[in-house]
């Protein structure tokens, strides 16, 4: 698949095949992610991989939709609130590289935003100074369901003079 495939493909999986993914291949999409753009090379991401004493003690309302594999992606803050937002779009950007770079290779993911949570925190031991960007299920998608509708660019375009 060229890019544009891969990007317009791309789902937020809710039903995964038990089937294990490979550390190495997680691995390989995470180094993806590292070419993510980030201000001042600031590489603000951490990756926390869950295991299934962790991800009981969530109590995910979906379990992460039984994906095989539970990581959790942080960002760091900066010196400045300034960079503290910049670390979390480049933490952003790093996920968007890793999800599009396992769905390039038939691997799916579930984005939660329960990692945020004072309660969720605790249980993942998050240090004061980071932000929890997300909490991923990877697997290979049981389901894909069809994109949902999207407003046309066109109507979120504005010229400026």
């Amino acid at each position: 698949m060229d890019i544009l495939e891969v990007i317009n493909a791309r789902r937020n999986i809710k039903k995964f095949k038990s089937d294990e993914v490979s550390l190495g291949r997680i691995e390989h999409w995470l180094q993806a992610g590292t070419m993510a753009p980030n201000h001042r090379m600031t590489e603000p991401w951490e990756v926390y991989f869950i295991g299934e004493e962790t991800r009981a003690q969530l109590n995910h309302k979906s379990n992460f939709c039984n994906a095989p594999v539970v990581l959790a992606v942080l960002s760091k803050h900066g010196a400045t609130d300034f960079e503290t937002f910049e670390n979390a779009l480049a933490s952003a950007c790093f996920v968007q590289n890793f999800n599009l770079a396992a769905w390039a290779e038939g691997v799916g993911t579930f984005w939660s935003s329960i990692g945020s949570s004072p309660r969720s925190r605790a249980i993942l031991g998050v240090p004061e100074g980071y932000d929890v960007i997300g909490i991923f299920g990877v697997g290979y998608p049981e389901e894909i369901k069809e994109p949902k509708e999207r407003t046309s660019i066109t109507e979120k375009i504005k010229h400026l003079s």
